[in-house]
This record gives C-alpha cells, structure tokens and sequence, in this order.
C-alpha cells in the first residue's frame, strides 16, 4: 500500500502552577531508534535566477539512531522518469528539510513528479506540484532579508546560494582518502531574536550516496578567516559515492534548522566521489 504524506502532533506543552507538562496524545507514536519508515518530503517550489523553477523535497526519517540506506529502484524513484532525480539513497535520522530540489521548465505548468520510498517495509509517495499556496522564499527570508550562504569548490569560480547547491566531482583511489575544501561565505543577516549577539554560520558534511561507510575527518569544518573549509572523507570500499555539505546560517544550525519548518536560509554542496 503506497501512502501520501503525513503530519505528526505528539504532544502539548502547557503551565501549570508554574510548572511545565506535556500532554501526550494516546495516539502519539512511540520513539524508535530503529525499524521505522521514511516519508519523502516536498517542501515547495520557487524561482531560479535563470526561469527555471525548482521544486525543492526533503524527507522524514522516523527512527531516531537507524541510518538507512534505500537503493535507486523500484523502492526509491520518481515517476514519470527518470527515475533518478537526484535523491538521496542514504537517509539521515529524523527530519531533513530541503535536501535535494528537481528543476523543471519554466512551462512547468499543472504537470507533476512523484517521488516513491519503500524503507522497513512501508511505501510512501509525495507528489512535486507548482500550487501557488506552495511557493517558497528559498533565496531570501521575507522577514529579514537574510540570504543564503554562498559556496563554492574553489576560490576562483562563482558561489551558489540555496537548496539547489553547487556540484563537483572528483576521483579517488583506495586507500588514499578524499581532500575535500569548500569556500563558503556569508551575508551575516541575523533574524531580530538573535540581534544581541554575533551571526552564526556554518558547515556539515554527511553521505548522501554510496555503496560503503563514510568517515570525515571533521564533519562540521572550521571556516577560517579567508572562508575554507577543509575536511577529509574516508571510504572503506570502493563505489560511485555522493557527499552532501549543508551551510547554515542565522536561520539556525543543521539541527534546528531541519526541524523548523522554514525554508530559507541554507545552501547544499554535492561532492560525486568515484572512489577506485
């Protein structure tokens, strides 16, 4: 049975005599580590500078330890084809919001795309449409005027802001690891309840796609001063692997910006990694 996307309330906090209490619905689920389903996410649509539109999609992944891992196929695809549209195959804990975007034509129209995932034995399906009660400000927050992060792979071409990133590959033979530098920059926009203290920004790096286990040397690299970052990525097989970073800004770190629900402010990096 394929079902459509689901939203979860399980609790309400209120005060009581000073002290706070959290109600639990009867019907709240019940945290799991591990075992449980992944339900794509679509997040909305908006502009690219160019006339395209980009229809951005995330995921939610129930358990909160279990990393999974769902192949392209027939139990992670999007129809009609391709099928592959750049999804991840490689699913983080929890909720990830804005991960990948699939661009379109700007005569998109009243066409859609589907995207399909089968995890622990449930399938899911979220349909991409261009509603105009789902547009997004993914470039800039209405509110603040905050932007994205800038990145780039290296110094001397141009940045990308937003979910649709930026894209470089490289090859890599065992055993040597993978050096991997990203130039990142920021306009240092805070949101107002952060104005009694310095704007935030930052990286992290996670697996995306591959057959193996990946290992950064630092997940979440210092920017130095001149904007690089630097890390190192380890394989322990060989494989076709794609590696995600997520630069984050006075919008929130990864953590809560994952789980807020907002859209704006971050911007992905794709590093396709043919390791040999």
């Amino acid at each position: 049975m394929t079902r459509l996307g689901l939203g979860l309330c399980v609790g309400l906090g209120i005060s009581i005599n000073g002290y706070a209490v959290t109600l639990q619905n009867r019907d709240a689920p019940i945290p799991h580590s591990v075992g449980q389903s992944v339900t794509p996410a679509y997040e909305g649509w908006f502009f690219n500078p160019d006339g395209t539109i980009s229809l951005s999609f995330g995921y939610f992944n129930r358990n909160y330890e279990e990393h999974l891992d769902v192949p392209l196929g027939s139990s992670n695809r999007f129809d009609p084809a391709p099928a592959d549209r750049g999804q991840p195959t490689h699913f983080l804990p929890r909720r990830q919001t804005g991960v990948f975007t699939v661009v379109v034509p700007a005569d998109f129209g009243d066409q859609q795309v589907t995207w399909t995932l089968t995890a622990n034995g449930e399938t899911y399906a979220i349909p991409g449409r261009l509603r105009p009660e789902w547009q997004i400000d993914a470039l800039q927050e209405v509110t603040s005027g905050n932007t994205p992060p800038a990145l780039k792979f290296s110094a001397d071409t141009r940045p990308a802001q937003g979910p649709r990133g930026v894209r470089k590959k490289i090859d890599v033979s065992l055993p040597d690891p993978a050096q991997v530098a990203l130039w990142a920059t920021d306009d240092g926009v805070r949101k107002s309840r952060a104005l009694g203290r310095p704007p935030q920004f930052g990286l992290v790096w996670s697996k995306y796609r591959g057959p193996g286990t990946v290992h950064f040397s630092e997940p979440e690299p210092k920017i130095d001063d001149g904007g690089m970052a630097v890390t190192t990525a380890m394989f322990d097989e060989p494989g076709e692997y794609v590696l995600r970073a997520l630069a984050w800004d006075d919008s929130g770190p990864q953590r809560s910006t994952m789980a807020s629900g907002f859209q704006c402010c971050w911007t992905n990096a794709y590093l396709e990694v043919s390791v040999r």
